[in-house]
């Protein structure tokens, strides 16, 4: 996975939307510890920077050492680049003892885990029996119906072919996807629970988003420039039509969220 991202490091870390603290406040209150997170997969540190305001401690984990290069620099946050498939022992010593860590968090790349193994790995290393894993994607970008229409077509139709096919847990809301956790104190299932990311962009931050793309990446390697001159046009051409250069973007956000139990 982290292959994917190399390349476009610097514009993943610019185009990627942060997290609202709704999100951070929601899973916060349900771990009764607030000692030792591990962020996986934590690619330039957008969800870290916020866990650090909650935690006393995050670990911070990607297996791609160009995405950690933009992580933003928190005292408090400890960054670790690890090999794709870590054995336990290097899961104990990077990261710590078992049933030693509050909180496993994913943001917006769970798809693309080894999702057995790693659940091994994460309920080895979670207090028993209320240690919490939160997992969570979003889906794509809304602006307007005319902007919105325009991206519709962009993102089946010319980006389509060019993803890989993880990306349709996302697409699904992480409905789909396997979680096999208890349900947190005070909630009656394990989610997919509803946030939304409002960020105020231009077109050219618009841009950098969709250019942040695995599959943008992807095309890009096969000779194929999917923001091509008409598409440019067509974008630009939705984007001004309020005269307004600045909107509120919104992104969805689906939560999976579950405590780890007694496993025995």
């Amino acid at each position: 996975m982290a292959k994917l991202f190399i390349k476009q490091a610097q514009q993943y870390s610019k185009g990627r939307p942060s997290y609202p603290e709704e999100l951070f406040n929601f899973i916060a209150s349900k771990t009764p510890c607030h000692d030792l997170v591990w962020d996986v997969g934590t690619g330039s540190g957008q969800a870290a920077k916020s866990l650090a305001k909650l935690y006393k401690n995050v670990i911070a984990t990607d297996t791609s050492p160009k995405q950690l290069e933009f992580a933003a620099k928190v005292p408090n946050v400890r960054y670790i680049c690890t090999s794709p498939k870590m054995s336990m022992s290097e899961i104990e010593t990077k990261i710590g003892a078992e049933s030693s860590v509050d909180l496993v968090t994913i943001a917006q790349a769970m798809h693309w885990f080894d999702l057995p193994t790693f659940y091994q790995q994460a309920k080895l290393l979670l207090k028993k029996p209320n240690g919490v894993i939160a997992a969570w994607c979003y889906t794509v970008p809304e602006v307007n119906i005319s902007v919105d229409a325009i991206f519709e077509k962009f993102y089946t139709v010319d980006v389509g072919p060019y993803w890989e096919s993880p990306r349709k847990l996302v697409d699904e809301k992480y409905q789909t996807i396997e979680f096999p956790f208890e349900a947190v104190d005070g909630c009656d299932h394990n989610g997919p629970f509803d946030f939304k990311i409002e960020k105020v962009m231009d077109l050219d931050s618009y841009f950098t988003y969709l250019k942040s793309w695995s599959a943008y990446q992807t095309a890009k390697e096969k000779g194929v420039e999917l923001l091509t001159h008409d598409v440019v046009e067509k974008f630009t051409s939705a984007w001004n039509e309020d005269g307004k250069s600045q909107k509120i973007v919104t992104y969805p956000i689906y939560l999976r969220i579950g405590k780890v139990g007694n496993l025995y």
